[in-house]
């Protein structure tokens, strides 16, 4: 009986709406990546399974510099268990409103299109996460994340995290310009 309840439960998660290009736009608001991310941003957040149990928090020093072709990112997370883990983004903006990009661990290249106040970036990476042991494992996800700029200073994010094609969690986070 558990099993079946799971089973329902997983289901039903992995059929909740998610954000759409569709969808009507927060403010009037023009998402600029290279802008908002070019200098220093302090960001907060959290990983949520699908069952909702926050699972793990962190907070995140980004240092980017964008130089007119593309946009290097520098991670800096550090999370509430003392882990850290840094990493390093190449982007590239192929279009007025698209954008590829790499990292080590990310599996070929991301994509990212802007639309009015927010931004959609997918990709799949090998993902370091720590064991019961303490020693590190490798978890292949695939990242939707989808991100809203509030205002000049802050943009929200949540990103919908599968595992071979089912939902596992998501990461909300709050991005602040330093």
């Amino acid at each position: 009986m558990r099993r079946l309840a799971l089973a329902a439960c997983l289901l039903t998660a992995a059929c909740t709406g998610k954000p759409s290009f569709d969808d009507a736009a927060l403010t009037d608001r023009e998402f600029e990546l290279q802008e908002f991310f070019d200098g220093h941003v302090r960001a907060t957040g959290q990983f949520q399974d699908v069952l909702g149990t926050a699972r793990r928090s962190f907070t995140v020093d980004i240092r980017g510099d964008w130089d007119g072709e593309r946009l290097r990112l520098v991670e800096d997370f550090l999370y509430e268990d003392g882990s850290t883990e840094r990493r390093v983004w190449t982007l590239r903006q192929t279009g007025p409103e698209t954008w590829e990009g790499t990292a080590p661990g990310v599996i070929g290249t991301a994509t990212g299109r802007e639309d009015g106040d927010r931004f959609n970036w997918v990709y799949e990476i090998d993902l370091p996460i720590p064991s019961a042991s303490g020693e590190t494992e490798t978890l292949r996800v695939t990242f939707d994340d989808w991100m809203w700029q509030l205002d000049e200073d802050r943009v929200f994010n949540r990103a919908y995290v599968k595992r071979f094609g089912f939902d596992i969690g998501d990461v909300s986070i709050m991005f602040e310009k330093q």
